[in-house]
């Protein structure tokens, strides 16, 4: 871990800056760029409030995901007249429509995986069967 030293003219104060966007811990190093730069900035804010290292990486790293859910394309599969189609989270209509609930799936799975995507997958009666995030 290195340690950056600045100070601040304005009041005089001295603060750590310990990680920055080219020098951060390797729990990281899989982030997207901007959920890692999220993490980097809250985990340098709990360091500076006393936190543990180690606490402050994983605080840092689950709140910076949690709040890129919030920017997060969603996604449902549903029964629709018979057949299974997914539709944009908000959208009139839906985007595809296919024959079986596996086919939906499939699809829905690489929207899951190239737009990260959530997919919120429903049962023949509507109610959520299972929720995916990317990659899962």
């Amino acid at each position: 871990m290195s340690i950056l030293i600045k100070s601040n003219n304005l009041n005089g104060k001295v603060f750590l800056l310990v990680w920055t966007k080219n020098n951060y811990p390797e729990a990281m190093k899989n982030l997207t760029e901007n959920i890692r730069n999220k993490a980097i900035e809250i985990s340098n804010t709990l360091l500076e409030e006393g936190y543990e290292e180690g606490r402050a990486i994983a605080i840092g790293i689950s709140q910076a995901e949690k709040m890129d859910d919030s920017f997060r394309v969603m996604y449902h599969i549903i029964p629709q007249d018979g057949e299974w189609a997914i539709k944009k989270e908000n959208a009139s209509h839906a985007s595809h429509v296919f024959s079986t609930k596996e086919k939906a799936l499939e699809k829905g799975q690489y929207y899951a995986k190239t737009k990260n995507a959530q997919l919120t997958i429903h049962r023949q009666d509507g109610t959520i069967e299972k929720v995916q995030n990317t990659g899962s």
